[in-house]
């Protein structure tokens, strides 16, 4: 399994059954798993998405945006006790507008999830907790 670190970008590859095991990146030492959400931009966007084997979730946002702002703890706590591994990326529409205008963002918060390099679905707006979970929930049992 493949999987881009967090930190240096260094693709690693991991067996699948170790990836309960906090496994770190070969090149710095990284967790390439952690548990809260990883901050990406336009330069290392698409490397982190075409080179993760496992389902990521993007949540796009923005500074200025109020119900990003709220649903960004929700976000993060998901990500900290999700019970399979899904990678968890945060992308700032405002600093990074290349990505955002490529993908075609035009209402935030959204949400997108992507596997094997390609967007599955998305869907904006803040969602409570429990909806969120059960949207996840929902995307990731369609993809296997």
């Amino acid at each position: 399994m493949q999987l881009t670190c967090p930190i240096c970008v260094a693709i690693n590859r991991i067996p699948a059954d170790r990836l309960q095991q906090t496994p770190l990146c070969g090149k710095c030492r990284a967790e390439l798993l952690p548990a809260k959400p990883v901050q990406v931009t336009d330069q290392n966007f698409d490397r982190h998405i075409q080179h993760s084997e496992l389902p990521v979730v993007v949540d796009f946002w923005a500074p200025w945006c109020g119900p990003c702002l709220s649903f960004a703890p929700v976000f993060e706590q998901v990500a900290a006790n999700w019970p399979t591994p899904v990678r968890f990326f945060k992308l700032d529409t405002q600093a990074n507008s290349h990505t955002a205008a490529r993908l075609q963002i035009r209402s935030i918060p959204t949400l997108a999830l992507f596997y094997q390099g390609k967007e599955q679905t998305r869907l904006s707006g803040a969602l409570p907790k429990s909806q969120f979970q059960q949207w996840l929930q929902q995307q990731l049992r369609s993809l296997q």
